[in-house]
């Protein structure tokens, strides 16, 4: 969204406008864009400077060259008076200059002497903004969307980062199984929702553990919310698929108050659709009642801001609290009423100190947490009723708060620097009521074998399925230094940024004693046929009714770190066209439990980055702009829980004759198979570091081209285009071991020797060398080609045009569309695995053995081919308000997951199960052969009503999100089963849902 322009003065003429934009920009640098900068021209004579002044005091003076060009960078965001000076005499003056995060503001004082010196004071009363600029803005070379709190204020938003990021082309929701402190993430172009990065204020707020999310600011607190999705400069890292960065307000010389009061009743929450069997023997029947879930919430915020010293020291705080209650009923397999609360508190401060003029210090303190109890109750499916208290869910905080303080110094009229530091704390802490640690959990039991419940599941007193560290913590600490030169037609920037992330105690184990019993059925006619013959698990025989003991023991500390230095050039080439050259070089080290690395990524990578912005007419009023670059992603903390820690993943397989019908638990118990047996040999052994990954391991990282332009179709209306192509070249994922033992056999490698068969991480994809301690101690390396493992090439590509049409706010109404077509296709989602909501990052099933990837080559799961968004508002009166929010998005992908091949006796060779293969009913199923899921609409309205009794300072809003109460399925059960024809009852079972239409009544007051 390129909201820029509002009602315009016609006293500037464009070609006047165009002037300053086709000069000076190069001399504007951002550098972790929390900035703006201010640009232009004048008449040139003798003596002449401009005055940069805001709304706090600070104040620059920079020169005017001989070409009568200024420019000054890195400025504080904010409202600003500029005033050009000769010989210390004012000439001309241009108030409420509104910046806009990362982009420069035009001002120009060459349109006083194009309307004649006697008009010069005239001029001078004119309001130049942000808004007035004309709305394509040549200056930039990336894909961006600034979102402000003017905008936010307007616009029918759910209230996270999240929604925001929406708003923008190409960024759609994430599967509801990755959440980040009780909201959503996100997906941008393709990529997988754990590759992207959060700023608050210039700090590095990404979640440490998983990259899945981040600390936010609370909404209110929002100034501006920048959205890249592409093309941005070598200051930027640790991510290929977008940056969702916010910049919080700040205090003035005026003292402001605000509060507001919003409530979401449940009486206007619509019903939620229940779930149903959609296919096999149980078709049509209930699985999940959802009807009586009920939910609301109410959210106070306040907010104050202004000066401790005028012109001096600054002060700005906010806190929101939102508090969720409601009660779902659990399904079928889970068969209890939930009541539960969730207390989501945040809060944000920020001093701003203009030590004097050259020099400014900022502190940001913010806080992101969320809290949940609850209390269950059976629920008996036959008579729809809740029953007898059941026990209380675990009970948890999380979230966690960071600090940051930034130097600016602007040493001289072309030289600034700026240092930053900060950490931030995360926060992961578990209560568990009532919990009984000698009783299993039980899992499946609507496959236990009818003959021994007498028609009813048997269930466990236990209901906590995994226990997760009393007290884990992530800690992030990221230090940054940029400096900017100015030389001529050249701005040179260069910087560093250094980034290392702790884990303390994090993971989890299964509950009880330790295990699970885990309840399965094979489907009719492969009662004869082995559980997983590759593990020696052999057949349940008689009508198919078996049982595991499931253990899952990965808890560990681990750490990051990750260094970059930058370069970048931006250069003016001619007074039309401006060239962006960027080098990144990243580096970066994980480190397990015992400080040990066991992944050293600390040759250069370097990641070009080139960007350029043509004004084609020099007015304006067209710009083709383009960019290339490689941008890599760093390993997170979460892969050394279980690839470098002593993690333990084991089933051991039984037939049963009876059930304790107390816990649930199987009795006259028969081994199907040799004990505890582990797909990828999760055995409980603590590996050599030198053995977790593969030598010389490469970083994940892609590529990305973008072309594209914009047009001015008449004063009021902007259109434009943009093609996007991204190729993921390299991944990180985990892997069995089978194909490497084999390739080390055919090299004459004696296999015996070696110490352990736990999976690697490595480059899928291609030839990677792996390291195995042998009983001796010494160490073997076996290098395998990718034929020799078995894979196909790893493929991710995306392919997006863009088509945008945009009506600028004029005073009375603003409009966006924006259509995208897209394809995103290939073997690999990325970090994590949606189609089954695994959330292991580069540690997913796709990898792990060369049959599951056999025809895995097709539509992936954040893949889109169409996508409609449109938003606006229109001021009916200076009293009321109407806005509105509207997003369709073709269906995802299905897959279907089924036994391999064609040959029932040998349909499970990795151990795997029954629903791990690209394959159903013995037919190769890539993503996608099965068709997609329904078309998505999303239509939400606002109204506000800003009495002018009041002042305009108090409003009252009603929001109405998902209008239409849409509820279509985002993400199905992919688990076909066996190879027979007839699937698994949970065969396209709809897991998630958009949300049902709500509605939030607000008032706000600001004084």
């Amino acid at each position: 969204m390129n909201l820029q322009a509002s009602r315009r003065p016609r006293m500037l003429r464009r070609t006047a406008l165009a002037v300053a934009l086709s000069t000076g920009f190069a001399g504007i640098a951002f550098g972790q864009s929390t900035t703006g900068g201010i640009f232009g021209d004048a008449p040139v004579a003798p003596g002449e400077t401009v005055l940069i002044q805001n709304a706090t005091g600070l104040t620059r003076e920079v020169p005017v060259d001989s070409r009568g060009r200024f420019v000054a960078g890195s400025l504080p965001l904010g409202d600003y008076t500029v005033t050009l000076r000769r010989d210390g005499q004012t000439v001309d003056t241009r108030k409420n200059v509104t910046l806009r995060v990362g982009a420069g503001t035009q001002v120009s004082f060459a349109a006083a002497e194009a309307a004649g010196g006697a008009n010069a004071q005239d001029l001078s009363a004119i309001t130049v903004n942000a808004n007035a600029l004309p709305a394509i803005d040549v200056t930039g070379v990336d894909s961006r969307t600034v979102i402000t709190a003017e905008q936010l204020a307007k616009l029918p938003v759910a209230r996270s980062a999240e929604a925001i990021a929406m708003l923008a082309p190409g960024v759609i929701a994430g599967s509801d199984a990755y959440t980040f402190n009780n909201h959503g993430v996100v997906s941008f172009g393709g990529s997988s929702v754990g590759e992207n990065a959060y700023y608050i204020n210039g700090f590095n707020t990404s979640d440490p553990l998983q990259n899945i999310g981040g600390i936010t600011l609370p909404y209110g607190s929002i100034d501006q919310q920048e959205v890249l999705s592409g093309g941005y400069g070598a200051q930027y890292g640790r991510s290929d698929g977008g940056v969702i960065s916010q910049v919080g307000k700040r205090g003035t010389n005026e003292w402001h108050f605000g509060a507001q009061i919003l409530w979401e009743p449940k009486f206007a929450r619509a019903d939620a659709a229940n779930t149903y069997y959609a296919k096999g023997a149980k078709a049509g029947q209930l699985y999940n009642y959802n009807n009586d879930d009920k939910s609301w919430t109410t959210t106070e915020s306040a907010y104050f801001g202004g000066p401790l010293i005028k012109d001096k020291l600054f002060i700005f705080g906010a806190y929101e609290v939102e508090r969720q209650q409601g009660s779902s009923i659990g399904s079928l397999d889970s068969p209890y009423k939930t009541n539960y609360q969730y207390r989501d508190p945040r809060w944000y401060a920020k001093i701003d100190w203009n030590i004097n003029d050259s020099n400014i210090l900022e502190i940001t303190g913010a806080s992101d947490k969320t809290s949940y109890r609850g209390s269950q109750y059976r629920y008996d499916y036959d008579t729809m009723q809740s029953g007898s208290f059941y026990g209380y869910p675990a009970r948890t905080k999380q979230g966690g708060d960071m600090g940051v303080a930034k130097y600016t110094g602007y040493i001289t009229d072309d030289l600034t620097i700026s240092a930053m530091y900060g950490k931030m704390r995360l926060n992961s802490h578990t209560d568990y009521l009532n919990y009984n640690p000698d009783v299993a959990y039980v899992s499946g039991s609507t496959y236990q074998n009818p003959a021994l419940n007498g028609g009813k599941p048997i269930r466990s007193s236990q209901n906590i399925g995994y226990v997760d560290p009393t007290n884990a913590k992530n800690n992030t600490t990221n230090l940054r230094f940029d400096v900017s030169y100015h030389l001529g037609d050249h701005t040179l920037s260069a910087g560093i940024d250094n980034l290392t992330a702790r884990a303390f105690d994090v993971g989890q184990v299964t509950s009880g004693p330790g295990y699970w019993w885990i309840y399965d059925q094979a489907a009719a006619g492969d009662e004869n046929t082995p559980i997983s013959p590759s593990q020696g698990v052999g057949a349940p025989g008689g009508e198919g009714y078996f049982v595991s003991r499931y253990i899952y023991r990965a808890r560990a500390n681990a750490r990051t770190v990750e260094r970059a230095q930058y370069i970048q050039d931006s250069w003016q080439v001619t007074d039309r066209f401006l060239l962006n050259l960027g080098l990144r070089n990243d580096q970066f080290t994980n480190y397990n439990s015992d400080g040990q690395a066991y992944v050293k990524q600390t040759s250069p990578q370097w990641a070009p980055r080139v960007g350029f912005s043509w004004d084609v007419n020099g007015d304006s009023s067209f710009k083709v702009f383009g960019n290339a670059g490689r941008y890599y992603l760093a390993l997170p903390n979460a892969v050394a829980i279980r690839g470098a820690g002593p993690s333990q993943y084991t089933n051991e397989y039984f037939t049963y004759t009876g059930i304790d019908p107390n816990t649930g638990a199987p009795t006259g118990l028969e081994p199907l198979g040799p004990g505890p047996v582990s797909p990828d040999g999760e055995n409980g052994q603590t590996p050599d570091p030198r053995t977790v990954a593969a030598k010389d391991l490469k970083s994940e990282f892609q590529d990305e081209y973008i072309l594209g332009f914009q047009k001015q179709l008449n004063e009021s209306w902007v259109y434009g285009a943009k093609l996007t192509y991204r190729n993921l070249r390299n991944a990180i994922d985990d892997t069995g071991v089978d194909a490497i033992l084999a390739a080390a056999e055919a090299q004459g490698i004696d296999t015996d020797n070696f110490a352990d068969t736990k999976g690697r991480i490595f480059n899928p994809g291609r030839a990677n060398d792996f390291v195995f301690e042998n009983k001796d101690g010494t160490f073997t390396t076996v290098h395998v080609t990718n034929d020799e493992l078995g894979f196909p090439k790893l493929k991710r590509k995306y392919y997006g045009a863009e088509f945008s049409l945009e009506h600028p706010f004029d005073g009375k109404w603003y409009a966006s569309f924006n259509y995208l077509y897209s394809r995103s296709y290939g073997n690999t989602e990325g970090q994590v695995r949606t189609d089954i909501s695994q959330t292991d990052v580069s540690a997913t099933s796709a990898w792990d053995a060369p049959e599951l990837m056999e025809y895995s080559n097709g539509y992936l799961s954040n893949d889109r081919k169409h996508q409609f968004k449109a938003n606006g508002y229109y001021q009916i009166t200076d009293e009321w308000l109407v806005g509105g929010n509207l997003a369709i998005y073709s269906g995802a992908p299905k897959s279907c997951l089924g036994s391999y091949g064609t040959d029932p006796d040998n349909g499970d060779p990795t151990g795997y199960g029954n629903a791990a293969y690209h394959w159903c009913n013995g037919v190769p199923q890539p993503p996608g052969k099965a068709g997609r899921l329904p078309w998505q609409y999303n239509l939400s309205a606002n109204v506000e009503y800003r009495p002018l009794w009041a002042d305009k300072k108090l409003a009252f809003n009603l929001y109405v999100f998902n209008l239409l109460n849409q509820q279509r399925p985002t993400l199905i059960d992919y688990g076909y089963g066996s190879s027979s024809a007839t699937p698994d009852s949970a065969y396209e079972r709809v897991i998630y849902r958009q949300t049902p239409r709500y509605v939030r009544f607000g008032v706000t007051y600001d004084f």
